[in-house]
């Protein structure tokens, strides 16, 4: 149980490290984001649209299940071309999951944090500052509907630190906690 927890935290820095990646690279280049990420989910789509409506003709006549790949094919398009013309729109949802996420990380910290307090590890106020910093943060982030991809990419640079630095107190302690 001890290896597998370890092997939880260090999964935890390898997530915390790409996300701090991601954050730096929002932080440099907000506009890009934006539009790779609409760009990428929109011809995700397209194609899978695409794919759906070849196969309705590819089968017609075959089944009325295959009616349902043409409207899947014909909704899954324009869901594309919506995500490819309207990045605002996917602004606003990566800002909400990626909210929601911070929000729930805190709220596993906070519960780690109040476990190290319970096995009377000192730093567990520190766990606790922190976590409770990550929750706000991502409420902040859920709320703020004008925040923009510059202020997601440094609160999610925030969170990478805290994350790492959590992470790293529940390595050092995981022996403690069992």
């Amino acid at each position: 149980m001890k290896d597998f927890l370890k092997k939880s935290g260090w999964t935890d820095i390898l997530v915390s490290l790409v996300f701090a990646v991601v954050a730096i690279f929002m932080i440099t280049k907000s506009d890009a984001v934006v539009k790779i990420i609409s760009y990428v989910l929109g011809g995700i789509f397209i194609v899978m649209g695409a794919v759906k409506i070849i196969d309705y003709f590819a089968s017609k006549g075959k089944s009325d299940l295959y009616n349902y790949d043409s409207i899947y094919g014909i909704i899954a398009i324009i869901i594309g071309l919506v995500t490819i013309f309207c990045s605002s729109l996917i602004e606003s949802m990566f800002r909400i999951v990626i909210a929601i996420w911070i929000i729930y990380s805190g709220l596993v910290r906070l519960s780690l944090s109040l476990k190290l307090h319970t096995a009377k590890i000192k730093v567990w106020s520190v766990s606790l500052i922190l976590s409770i910093i990550m929750i706000i943060g991502g409420i902040y982030m859920l709320f703020q509907s004008g925040a923009l991809v510059l202020t997601i990419g440094i609160i999610m640079l925030v969170y990478s630190i805290i994350d790492l630095i959590e992470s790293a107190i529940f390595i050092k302690y995981v022996d403690k906690l069992l």
